[in-house]
């Protein structure tokens, strides 16, 4: 079974992938949040087309991804999963919620430290927010991204399945909570007592700097409440708010080749 989840785990997250793209951009279009700005098939065909090409290069650059290094572990006894005695459920759980903690922390990193901000301000550089905002990562985090997964990973020894888990709930979670699309309040309110939601995501990537420091957090949302990063509402609304960066508003054509240049333009 653990053979045949590695040989199809591409495919298998593709279609998590390609699901939840679906499902949120109809959404979006029965119940928009906010007007858009921007051409949607231009951001569309641009933000994919940098997700497909960093698909790409991880798949050239690393000879073995988290799932087949949490593969590895297991058969060695690799990781501090390894070394206690845990039910499976228990490892699983204690995996994802030590994962999630540790991408909440590296977002933070990626903002207070300056030669990690450039690369990471081209996700924040959308002039819109949508579905595919958050897909929209520059290729060097990605890979950067994926050596903390992988040295995470290594330390941790979690079971492949909570790798697994983690990884399409991390790609799942990311697209939903840049949905420009509305939840009733009364819902946007349960659901934060447990997970990140549009509206309180969206705070994040407002164009003032006090909120674009605020609400890290892409899957759990008790990080960002714990460290004291948690701002409940942008102080213009949801709808008033601006969202991207202050430099970059009249960069309306964004094409993929700006998007990798954009951390070493001075």
């Amino acid at each position: 079974m653990i053979e045949f989840i590695l040989e199809n785990e591409p495919t298998i997250r593709m279609s998590f992938f390609f699901s939840a793209l679906v499902l949120v951009g109809i959404w979006e279009v029965v119940r928009p949040r906010r007007p858009l700005l921007v051409s949607k098939l231009w951001r569309w065909a641009n933000n994919l087309g940098l997700t497909f090409l960093n698909s790409f290069i991880l798949r050239v650059i690393f000879p073995i991804l988290a799932v087949g290094l949490a593969a590895s572990c297991t058969e060695n006894g690799w990781g501090l999963l390894n070394w206690i005695s845990l039910p499976l459920w228990a490892a699983i759980i204690v995996a994802i919620v030590l994962q999630d903690l540790i991408i909440y922390g590296q977002h933070v990193l990626f903002h207070h430290v300056p030669v990690l901000w450039r690369l990471h301000k081209m996700h924040h550089a959308d002039l819109d927010y949508d579905v595919t905002t958050g897909a929209r990562f520059h290729p060097i985090e990605i890979c950067l991204s994926m050596g903390i997964k992988l040295g995470i990973v290594f330390l941790l020894g979690p079971p492949v399945i909570a790798v697994i888990l983690f990884e399409i709930i991390l790609s799942t979670m990311a697209m939903f909570n840049h949905a420009n699309a509305k939840l009733p309040k009364s819902i946007d309110r349960v659901l934060r007592l447990l997970i990140v939601t549009p509206d309180m995501h969206r705070v994040h990537h407002s164009t003032v700097h006090p909120e674009f420091n605020r609400n890290f957090g892409f899957n759990l949302s008790i990080w960002d409440k714990i460290f004291g990063t948690y701002k409940t509402e942008p102080d213009a609304g949801q709808v008033g708010m601006t969202i991207g960066l202050p430099e970059y508003q009249r960069r309306k054509i964004q094409n993929i080749l700006w998007m990798i240049l954009l951390p070493f333009r001075s």
